[in-house]
């Protein structure tokens, strides 16, 4: 993990296309701005977590049935 300081205002760039940017720090809160291309989703982790555990239901859900799922 690479871990940098940064003041309000200023920024990071990543991959020369996705910019953060501290826009205010309050107490032990830190708003950050994200600027990227639209085809890169940006998520808070907790929301990520959530979309990955209800794909990964549907997919089971989803998921063709096996010789062994079929009854005889």
């Amino acid at each position: 993990m690479l871990v940098l300081s940064r003041k309000r205002d200023e920024s990071i760039v990543i991959d020369g296309g996705i910019v953060i940017t501290v826009v205010d720090i309050r107490g032990d809160k830190v708003r950050l701005g994200i600027e990227a291309p639209s085809t890169v989703p940006v998520h808070r982790k907790e929301v990520m977590d959530a979309i990955k555990r209800e794909d990964e239901r549907v997919a089971g859900e989803a998921s063709p049935a096996t010789s062994a799922d079929i009854p005889r």
